[in-house]
């Protein structure tokens, strides 16, 4: 695929990122509930590690900044940023048919509970406890149960979403005819 390529896509998944983050999601004091998760995981899947921290952090900075919902922190750049390069380390298909579907559940399974784990349940409760001053135990088991939960629900959007989108992708995006 070519760089010109890469990089309209990632625009086109940064634009979508921002509109899942900032206006299609939940939010409370501690929790936000979003499908933000599907472009950053499609671009992981679609163009690596390297083009998915940078549409993170790029989404990051730019909703901060253009959309608000808070203060800055540069601790929530640090964690997407983490996130990226898990998704994009475990579920890159460097070719079409890379791996199977089998191989693709596993890694997926594996990269939405390391990230689960590490920056949303681990960082982002740290960074959130920072920001508001509230105990990192008592913020803990509400992100515990709200990851608990989301777990099943990236796993079956994503298998979904990919699977849809793979044929149109591997023939006009994918494709040699740039």
């Amino acid at each position: 695929m070519s760089k010109n390529k890469k990089i309209i896509l990632t625009a086109i998944l940064l634009a979508t990122l921002i509109i899942l983050s900032r206006f299609l999601s939940i939010k409370t004091p501690i929790l936000i509930i979003s499908f933000a998760f599907i472009p950053t995981m499609l671009c992981a899947i679609w163009l690596g590690p390297k083009w998915t921290i940078l549409l993170n952090v790029l989404g990051d900075l730019i909703g901060a900044t253009v959309f608000p919902t808070g203060p800055f922190f540069i601790g929530y750049t640090i964690s997407t940023a983490i996130s990226g390069l898990i998704y994009g380390l475990l579920l890159y298909k460097k070719e079409d048919n890379s791996y199977t579907d089998k191989q693709f559940l596993i890694k997926l399974i594996i990269s939405v509970i390391v990230v689960s784990c590490i920056s949303n349940i681990g960082l982002n409760t740290l960074w959130l406890s920072i920001t508001t001053g509230k105990a990192f135990i008592v913020l803990l088991g509400a992100r515990i149960i709200k990851e608990i939960v989301m777990i099943p629900i990236q796993i079956v959007v994503i298998l979904f979403v990919e699977r849809m989108l793979r044929e149109p992708f591997d023939t006009y995006i994918r494709s040699s005819n740039d």
